[in-house]
C-alpha cells in the first residue's frame, strides 16, 4: 500500500542526513537521475543557513527534502523531485534562476517559475471580499498550472502538506486560516485530481485544527481498539487469501486504516454513532484483473453475509476523479461489520496517486487519453471562467465547476456529458450550445416533461425543446429561483442581455424593479437614492444594468436592508408639523430609534406590519407605548387633526437583527395539496407562520389565502415570494400594503 513518509532521516544536530535519503530514493533510478538529485541537494545547501523557511523555522534544504519525499512517494519523475528540493532555496534564499537552469536544466527552472506564480498571491486575509477574490485567483492560477503542467500543482500540494504538518505547533489563528484554505481549495483539489493520500492527510489535519475535541475523541477510540482490531484483521486476511487461492486467484490482501475525518463525516452525514460505522474494520484486496475483482466479490459474499445497501460498483461507474473499485460491507467473523474494497493494482495506484500516476504510465496510451481528456475539460472550464463576472459568487461557481462531484447524463443520441452536481436541464442546454440554451423553452428527461429547474441525476437522458427565436428570461439569473447552477450558463445569459439595446434594457430594468417593489408593497422609491447606495452615477445606468443582468433586484433590497436609510419618498397627507417634529432625545428600542419622547416601549402595528426598508412613523398610544406604522398606512393617513400631536418621528436602528411580521396574500386556482405546498416552501426557508386565513370559491375554483409571516427583512421576503410564485396554480403572490 502506498504510504507517504512524514519525515526524512536526520543527523544528531537535527540537520537532514542527505546521504541516507539519497540511498533510499535511488531505487530504480538511473545514474544520471541520481547525479541530478545529488546536484540539487548540493545546490540547496549553498544557501545562507541563516535564511529560514517561515513556519518551519529551518534552512531551505529541510523543506526541500520534505517536499521531495512526498513527491517521490507519489511516484513523480526525477525532474519534479529536483525542482522541489531547490524551490524554497530559490524563493527565500534568492538562489538565481539562471544558476538553477545551468546546473539542473531548463525544465526544472520552468517548474519553479510555475510554482512561484501560484505563491505570488499573498496569504494574508484582510477583508472578506479581498480574501474571497484572493482564493478565486489562487485557484484559477493552480488550474492554469494544471493545464500547462500538472507537476506544478503537485509541487504546491506537497508544499502545503508540509505546512500543515508543522502548523500543529503554531498559534491558533494561523491554524484556523490554513485549515480554511485546506478545506476550501487544497483538499478538494487533491480529491479532484484523485490523489487520495494527499487528500486524506490534508482533511485530517484541517479537522484536527477546526474541531480538536472531536478529532481527539475519535483518535482515542481508534487507538483503544487498535490491538484487537489488528488481531481480527489478521484472521480475516488469512480466510480471504485462502478462499481466493482456492479459486486460482493470486491476491494481495491487507488491512486498511480509516482516516479520522472520513469517520466523523460519515457519522455526521448518516446521523450515526462510532459503533455503527461499517468500515472501521476494513480490508483491501488487490487482484490481477477486472474479472478477478468480481470473482473475489463473489468469494467474499460466499464467506459472509453482505449488507446490500453498502455495495457500490465504482468499476462499472467510476467516480468523477477516475476512482475505480468495488466496495462492499459484510457481517464478518464474530458478527462484526467489515468493509471490503476490491481493485486491480493499476486501480490502486490511480486511487492513491490520481493524476500523479500519469508519470508512472507514460507509455500507456489509454491512460494518456484519460489524462488528456481531463486537461481538455479543465481548459474548457477555464475558458468559461474568464467570461464570468468577478464577484463573491464567482467562488461558488468555480468550486461547483471544478472541485465538486460531477453528474453524468446522456444526450438523445447517447453521448455522455458531465456537469457539476446539482446542474439543471437549463445548464445542460447551455452546455450543449449557447443558442440551444438561449432558445430553450422546455425539456424532457427520460421521455417525461420536467421543469427547467430539474436537477440532473446520473444516467438521465435529456432532450431540450427549443423555440425558433427568442432569448433567455431574466428570471434565469435570479439565484433564488434555481434555474442555473453553473457559471458558464450564467455568463452566457449575461452576455445575451448585454448585447440588447440600451433603451430596451432600461425599460425592462424599470419594469422588473417596479414589479418587485409593488409585490413587496414598497411605493414611490427614490431611484436616485437607490443608485447612490449602489455607487452608480445615473438612474438610467442602474436600470440598464438591471435590464442586462449585471445587477440583481436582490442587491437593491440588500442595499436598503444594510444602509437602513429611508428610501421611500411617498407624499402623504401628513402636515409639515408632523414631518418636522424637533429632536429632543433618541433611544433605541426593538431596533427603532424614537425621537422627541422618553423611554417608551415600541411595537409594530398590526394594520400595516412595517419591515426594515419601509418609511415609518410612530403613534403614541395610551398604555402601550409607541405603535410603529408605515407612513402610507391607511390609519395614519386618515388620522384626525386632533391626533396629529401623537405622531412622532421614528427610524430604523443601525443593527437590525430581529424578525418582523408581514402579511402576504396569495391568489391561486384551488387544488388538492395547495396549502401543504405553500407551507413546505415556508418551512424550507425557515420562516415562521403566525397566522393563516384561507377562503375558497368552489364555483370559480379560486382560493384566496392570507399568511402572516415572521421574516428577517425585504430580501428574505422577496426570496420566499419568488418560490411561492413558482408553485403550480399560483396566480399572484404579494405583500399586503395596508390592513
Amino acid at each position: 500500500m502506498v504510504k507517504i513518509r512524514e519525515t526524512h532521516p536526520l543527523l544528531a544536530d537535527g540537520s537532514p542526513d542527505i546521504h541516507k535519503w539519497l540511498d533510499r530514493v535511488s531505487d530504480n533510478k538511473t545514474l544520471a537521475e541520481i547525479e541530478l538529485i545529488t546536484k540539487a541537494c548540493a545546490l540547496a545547501k549553498t544557501a545562507d543557513p541563516s535564511v529560514l523557511v517561515p513556519l518551519l523555522g529551518k534552512p531551505c534544504i529541510h523543506q526541500g527534502l520534505m517536499m521531495a519525499e512526498i513527491l517521490h512517494e507519489l511516484g513523480l519523475d526525477t525532474t519534479t523531485v529536483v525542482a522541489a528540493i531547490v524551490y524554497h532555496t530559490h524563493y527565500y534564499a534568492k538562489l538565481p534562476l539562471d544558476e538553477i537552469t545551468k546546473a539542473l536544466g531548463k525544465e526544472v527552472a520552468q517548474l519553479i517559475v510555475g510554482v512561484q506564480k501560484i505563491d505570488s498571491i499573498p496569504t494574508e486575509s484582510h477583508r472578506v471580499r479581498e480574501s474571497s477574490v484572493r482564493q478565486i485567483e489562487n485557484l484559477r492560477r493552480m488550474l492554469l498550472a494544471i493545464v500547462e503542467d500538472i507537476r506544478v500543482v503537485l509541487i504546491k500540494l506537497a508544499s502545503h502538506t508540509c505546512e500543515m504538518r508543522v502548523a500543529v505547533n503554531l498559534d491558533e489563528s494561523f491554524k484556523q486560516r490554513i485549515a480554511k484554505e485546506t478545506e476550501e481549495i487544497y483538499a478538494p483539489l487533491a480529491n479532484r485530481l484523485g490523489i487520495g493520500q494527499i487528500k486524506w492527510e490534508l482533511e485530517d489535519y484541517a479537522f484536527r485544527f477546526t474541531v480538536p475535541e472531536q478529532y481527539k475523541h475519535i483518535a482515542e477510540l481508534l487507538d483503544e481498539r487498535r490491538v484487537d482490531r489488528e488481531v481480527y484483521i489478521d484472521k480475516v486476511v488469512s480466510e480471504i487469501t485462502s478462499a481466493l487461492q482456492a479459486q486460482g486467484i493470486s491476491p494481495s490482501v491487507f488491512g486498511r486504516a480509516k482516516h479520522i475525518y472520513s469517520i466523523w463525516k460519515k457519522m455526521q452525514r448518516k446521523g450515526i454513532k462510532y459503533d455503527q460505522i461499517y468500515d472501521i474494520r476494513a480490508i483491501r484486496i488487490l487482484v490481477p484483473s477486472i474479472r478477478d475483482c468480481y470473482a473475489a466479490l463473489g468469494a467474499v459474499h460466499a464467506l459472509w453475509q453482505h449488507i446490500p445497501k453498502e455495495f457500490d460498483d465504482y468499476i462499472a461507474n467510476p467516480k468523477s476523479n477516475g476512482y475505480r473499485s468495488l466496495h462492499t460491507a459484510v457481517i464478518g467473523p464474530e458478527g462484526k461489520t467489515l468493509e471490503v474494497q476490491i481493485r486491480t493494482p493499476l486501480m490502486h495506484e490511480q486511487a492513491e496517486l490520481g493524476v500523479a500516476a500519469h508519470w508512472r504510465y507514460k507509455e500507456n496510451l489509454s491512460h494518456d487519453a484519460q489524462y488528456e481528456a481531463k486537461l481538455a475539460d479543465l481548459r474548457q472550464v477555464l475558458k468559461w471562467q474568464e467570461e464570468w463576472v468577478t464577484d463573491i459568487e464567482t467562488d461558488e461557481d468555480l468550486n461547483a465547476e471544478i472541485l465538486q462531484d460531477r453528474v453524468y447524463v446522456l444526450t438523445p443520441k447517447g453521448k455522455v456529458m458531465d456537469l457539476p452536481q446539482g446542474a439543471t436541464v437549463l445548464d445542460f442546454a447551455y452546455h450543449v450550445h449557447t443558442e440551444i440554451g438561449n432558445c430553450c423553452r422546455g425539456a424532457k428527461v427520460n421521455g417525461r416533461m420536467v421543469p427547467l429547474i430539474y436537477a440532473l441525476k446520473n444516467g438521465d437522458r435529456v432532450e431540450i425543446l427549443t423555440a425558433k427565436s427568442g432569448g433567455p428570461s431574466r428570471d434565469w439569473l435570479n439565484r433564488d429561483l434555481n434555474f442555473l447552477k453553473t457559471g458558464r450558463a450564467r455568463s452566457k445569459v449575461l452576455q445575451w442581455f448585454k448585447r440588447q439595446d440600451r433603451v430596451q434594457n432600461i425599460q425592462e430594468g424599470r419594469e422588473v424593479l417596479e414589479r418587485e417593489l409593488k409585490r413587496l408593497g414598497i411605493e414611490n422609491v427614490s431611484l436616485e437614492t437607490v443608485a447612490h447606495q449602489l455607487k452608480i452615477t445615473k438612474v438610467e445606468d442602474m436600470l440598464a444594468a438591471l435590464g442586462n443582468g449585471e445587477i440583481r433586484v436582490s442587491q437593491i433590497l440588500s442595499a436598503i436592508q444594510v444602509v437602513m436609510q429611508p428610501l421611500l419618498q411617498k407624499a402623504s397627507s401628513l402636515t409639515e408639523e408632523t414631518r418636522n417634529i424637533p429632536v429632543k432625545e433618541k433611544i433605541n428600542t426593538m431596533d427603532i430609534t424614537v425621537s422627541g419622547v422618553g423611554n417608551l416601549l415600541c411595537h409594530m402595528a398590526r394594520c400595516c406590519r412595517p419591515v426594515p426598508g419601509d418609511e415609518i412613523i410612530g403613534y403614541i398610544t395610551v398604555g402601550r407605548g409607541v405603535s410603529v406604522h408605515r407612513k402610507d398606512c391607511i390609519n395614519i393617513l386618515q388620522a384626525r387633526q386632533n391626533k396629529l400631536n401623537r405622531l412622532v418621528q421614528v427610524e430604523w436602528g443601525k443593527n437590525i437583527n430581529n424578525r418582523y411580521s408581514v402579511e402576504i396574500v396569495i391568489k391561486a386556482y384551488d387544488r388538492e395539496g395547495l396549502l401543504h405546498d405553500i407551507s413546505a416552501v415556508l418551512a424550507s426557508e425557515h420562516i415562521d407562520i403566525i397566522g393563516v386565513r384561507a377562503v375558497s370559491n368552489k364555483q370559480e375554483n379560486v382560493a384566496d389565502l392570507r399568511f402572516i409571516l415572521e421574516i428577517s427583512g425585504l430580501e428574505s421576503l422577496s426570496k420566499v415570494l419568488n418560490r411561492i410564485q413558482r408553485l403550480p396554480n399560483i396566480v399572484e403572490v404579494r405583500r399586503v400594503q395596508n390592513g
